[in-house]
């Protein structure tokens, strides 16, 4: 699939930077805490975070079972829609396991950013896990970015912003994201709310 899709309030843009790396990883800033901070911050309804990690479970062990260790898949589910990175074979293979991902219960969209190639080194996912954690470091020093509200990930040197946020976050997290070393590009799966419904959002909560 493309990196842009069309559902209603989910925009993927591709973004041009300079550089380049790999992988997928969380940023660790004083160990539990964050976690459970970051479960608290987050915009997705607990329920709807408990879904999104029961489907990346379901969905790796998908890929696993189609392409075993000829090849290296990710899967990230947030709020339901699913970004698939890494590296199979063949574009047959491609296509096989974002169809077996796309049919795991409670998913709504997928984004298949899946390589035709060999599988990548340890090294260059240790790295690319390296890049996650700087952008997100970038994004808790930024004071007007609330951090939790966006998941990344990085494949190959380039990144992938996840989250639901208004347009002014976005760009300025794109900003932010293209201005760390060794990211090549930045990927926007994100779905936009407006200013009105952040602050809706926010009374919920």
């Amino acid at each position: 699939m493309n990196s842009s899709f069309s559902l209603r309030c989910v925009a993927a843009a591709v973004l041009a930077s300079s550089t380049l790396l790999t992988g997928c990883a969380p940023l660790l800033i004083g160990g539990a805490a964050v976690g459970s901070m970051m479960v608290f911050s987050d915009r997705r309804t607990s329920g709807t975070q408990l879904e999104d990690q029961s489907i990346e479970m379901k969905a790796v062990n998908r890929a696993r079972d189609l392409v075993g260790e000829r090849g290296h898949v990710n899967a990230t589910s947030y709020n339901r829609v699913v970004l698939i990175t890494g590296e199979v074979p063949t574009e047959a293979e491609r296509t096989a396991v974002e169809k077996s991902i796309a049919q795991v219960e409670n998913v709504k969209s997928t984004v298949n950013e899946l390589a035709v190639m060999g599988p990548t080194s340890m090294t260059a996912r240790s790295n690319d896990a390296v890049l996650s954690s700087k952008v997100k470091a970038t994004f808790v020093d930024a004071k007007e970015l609330q951090a939790n509200a966006f998941k990344v990930v990085s494949e190959r040197g380039t990144v992938y912003l996840m989250g639901r946020v208004t347009e002014r976050e976005a760009e300025r997290a794109t900003e932010l994201a293209r201005s760390v070393a060794g990211v090549q590009r930045v990927v926007r799966v994100l779905e936009l709310l407006t200013e009105a419904e952040l602050a809706n959002l926010g009374q919920n909560k």
